[in-house]
């Protein structure tokens, strides 16, 4: 009748022949000498009254018959019922596979899965000069990235469905608003001017202004706006002309002055226009509110919510693209990285250690976590073999050293019957 899945028996490995018959042997020499011994006794008793010294033989066959008899009893009560007879404590080991598995289990728990033992037998493990190794080999890393690579996209996939690209999208928003952007400008500014570099934008503007004054258009609306200013009578005598010219010459003049002259004083006039504008950016609150409003009118925009959203997109369909492409810059970089990693790996011996004592605590309270479940696997599991099979196993790995316990039992038996009957005669002598 087949049982329920949870209450099925086990299937083990079949014995080893070579063992099998090694024990039967080895009952076979054991039950031989048994008998033996037997018939020496009942030989040398019948023949004692003819030759007493063979009550010596006597004794100790009769002794070694009675040990090993004793013995062979002791040895088959492990597996079974002496003669098929239902004897109190017999059986053992089938009568008791329960307890016998549950103490297995917590003595493995206790003495095997103990922290100490466990975390210095994983101290013994180069952890990380496995990994270090794997990773230095170019077709392995090729590998992993190739695998690397295969799971992105569904990551990505999976992001998308659990709201994680929203999620992240809002705390990058509330994260932007909650930076202080007038402090954070004077800095970029100040970076900026270090060295005077911003001379070189003072002498882009006065390029621009040059032409500007050499723009015909700009030209004609400025002589405009002087003609207007000036009085009719100056107008006759074309003195908007003459004004015009004189101011496009000096200006021009003056340009070029001061781009031929590092130390102009107009060049010191803009550093400490640049200077101030800078201080007030960092100080001034004023600024501060005109920066944080233009901020928030900033993120408030449809643009930059979408910004997000576009920026995910762009890069979700790079990366699939280039994820099934045969040359794919993603893996070809990755790889790189990976090796390199083993490499760096390799020669850092204090990453090394660090990165070993770190699987060691993960390992070693991973096991600490796991070791009832181990306990409680390992007794599940022998509760649940066949029972035949579970007792012919035991029997096949240890039985034939159990059998010499029958040979020890005769001799040890014989050796004191010996010793027994010589302190009967010289009692009897006395």
């Amino acid at each position: 009748m087949n049982l329920p899945p949870q209450t099925q028996p086990a299937i083990l490995a079949d014995p080893d022949a070579e063992k099998l018959a090694a024990l039967r042997r080895t009952k076979f020499l054991a039950t031989a000498a048994l008998v033996a011994c037997l018939f020496v006794f009942l030989v040398a008793k019948s023949l004692e009254s003819r030759w007493p010294l063979l009550g010596f033989v006597a004794a100790f066959a009769e002794a070694a018959t009675i040990g090993g008899l004793a013995d062979w009893y002791a040895v088959v009560a492990l597996f079974k019922r002496p003669l098929g007879l239902p004897i109190p404590h017999t059986a053992i080991i089938p009568e008791n596979r329960g307890r016998i598995a549950d103490n297995l289990g917590r003595f493995i728990e206790v003495s095997f899965l103990a922290p100490e033992p466990v975390r210095a037998k994983l101290a013994e493990v180069d952890f990380a000069a496995l990994v270090a190794e794997w990773l230095s080999d170019p077709e392995r890393a090729k590998g992993l990235s190739h695998f690397i690579a295969r799971l992105v996209p569904r990551m990505m996939t999976a992001i998308e469905g659990s709201g994680l690209r929203d999620f992240v999208s809002k705390r990058l928003i509330d994260q932007i608003d909650k930076v202080e952007i007038a402090p954070l400008a004077a800095d970029l500014v100040s970076a900026f001017t270090a060295d005077r570099r911003h001379q070189k934008l003072f002498d882009q503007i006065t390029i621009v202004i040059g032409n500007f004054l050499n723009d015909q258009d700009a030209l004609d609306a400025m002589r405009d706006k002087i003609r207007q200013e000036l009085p009719t009578l100056f107008n006759l005598f074309r003195a908007d002309a003459f004004l015009l010219k004189k101011i496009v010459a000096s200006a021009g003049a003056m340009l070029e002055e001061v781009r031929a002259d590092p130390d102009h004083p107009m060049r010191h006039e803009f550093d400490r226009f640049v200077e101030g504008f800078v201080e007030r950016l960092r100080t001034s609150k004023d600024y501060a509110r005109r920066v944080e409003r233009m901020k928030r009118d900033f993120l408030k925009r449809p643009e930059v919510k979408d910004l997000a959203g576009d920026m995910w997109q762009g890069f979700r369909t790079f990366i699939e693209q280039d994820a099934s492409a045969r040359k794919s810059v993603v893996r070809s970089h990755l790889t790189g990285i990976l090796v390199d990693v083993g490499k760096q790996l390799a020669s850092e011996p204090q990453i090394r250690a660090d990165m070993n004592q770190g699987f060691v605590v993960a390992l070693a309270s991973f096991v600490e976590s796991q070791k009832s479940g181990v306990s409680a696997f390992i007794a599940d599991q022998m509760k649940s073999w066949d029972l035949a099979q579970l007792v012919r196993v035991i029997e096949t790995n240890v039985g034939r050293d159990l059998q010499y316990i029958r040979f020890n039992g005769m001799i040890i038996g014989g050796l004191a019957g010996l010793a027994l009957y010589s302190m009967e005669l010289i009692l009897l002598a006395n």
